[in-house]
């Protein structure tokens, strides 16, 4: 790009020479080479807000996966809280046992435990026996009962223990992901703030002549838009937003970038689809290019780095580039075609 630039730069400097001795000599440079100027200014420009777009995509992307890694350490967190509390609470209730169960090893060490045959050979009588072996079968189910319960305390303890001792490990490995991603984050969007910046800047020192040219790049259809309207609830939608501007992030109500011209235009039908390029185009149903219907989005470059929706008769709705307003054009103008879904 900087040699395309300087090459422009060159142009740019030979003309104004040409310019500047036209005045003496009554040569006007020709309309050609006026034309190639401004050619290559739009060209160069659209290479730099492609770029700045793709640029764009990538920051909503890491920060939807920023927001998701977020909430997994969230969740994580959640689980070690709980499994702490529940590890609490059955070594408490072990705890409420251990007395009873030292008792029973005390009893048995001094062998005060009565079997039911001892019992019933120490009575004075039928009754007295069957007395003293309900009375020692009861006793031993309750003893039972209680070495079962510790042990089942015992087993949710240490397992609520490692279930805890676990989600801690996997939140630090998934927090550890997490500072990472906010890094790229980071460098990410500083990086889009300064593409940004040259693409607006570039843009608003264009010339009238140069903005209309930008603006007409993609040969935008302005007559009988009527008549695209009533296929499709989402089209509908879009084709509210023909003529706002673009600004990368944007989702509206008032300014758009690709995705988020798609992004809203659904969520006026009560519809949620992704809010990324490459994402709305993974998450729908996939459409052969010859079975395209009002309401389709198209995504176009490799990568998936910029969206249209379908609007019938071989076009599409877009927000392309900063300086652009939504427009509807040829479906050629949004790029490389590289699939297309329906929601």
């Amino acid at each position: 790009m900087r040699h395309r630039t300087n090459h422009l730069r060159h142009v740019i400097a030979s003309t104004t020479v040409v310019a500047s001795l036209a005045a003496s000599a009554a040569i006007v440079p020709s309309a050609a080479a006026q034309e190639l100027t401004a050619d290559g200014i739009i060209a160069e420009l659209e290479e730099l807000a492609r770029e700045t777009e793709e640029n764009s995509q990538d920051v909503l992307r890491l920060d939807g996966d920023v927001a998701k890694q977020e909430e997994l350490v969230r969740q994580l967190e959640g689980d070690v809280e709980t499994a702490t509390r529940v590890a609490e609470a059955a070594r408490g209730e072990l705890d409420k046992h251990r007395g009873d169960i030292s008792e029973f090893a005390r009893q048995r060490m001094r062998g005060d435990v009565i079997d039911p045959i001892t019992a019933v050979i120490g009575s004075s009588d039928a009754q007295d026996a069957l007395d003293r072996s309900s009375y020692v079968n009861r006793m031993s189910r309750e003893r039972e009962a209680t070495l079962t319960e510790a042990s089942r305390h015992q087993r949710e303890a240490a397992n609520g223990f490692a279930r805890a001792a676990a989600s801690r490990a996997l939140a630090r490995v998934e927090l550890s992901s997490l500072e990472h991603q906010r890094g790229e984050l980071e460098k990410k969007s500083g990086e889009l703030e300064r593409r940004a910046q040259e693409v607006r800047s570039r843009v608003d020192s264009l010339s009238p002549e140069e903005l209309a040219a930008w603006r007409a790049k993609d040969n935008p259809i302005t007559e009988g838009l009527g008549e695209l309207l009533g296929s499709s609830g989402a089209v509908d939608a879009a084709m509210t937003k023909v003529g706002s501007p673009y600004s990368w992030g944007a989702a509206g109500p008032d300014a758009f970038d690709c995705s988020g011209l798609m992004y809203w235009a659904y969520q006026q039908l009560g519809k949620s689809i992704p809010r990324t390029s490459q994402a709305q185009l993974a998450g729908g149903t996939p459409v052969s290019r010859d079975q395209l219907q009002p309401g389709d989005i198209i995504g176009f470059y490799e990568g998936i780095t910029h969206v249209g929706m379908y609007v019938g008769d071989g076009m599409i709705i877009h927000a392309s580039t900063y300086g652009v307003p939504v427009q509807v054009v040829p479906i050629e103008q949004g790029g490389p075609y590289m699939g297309a879904v329906r929601y």
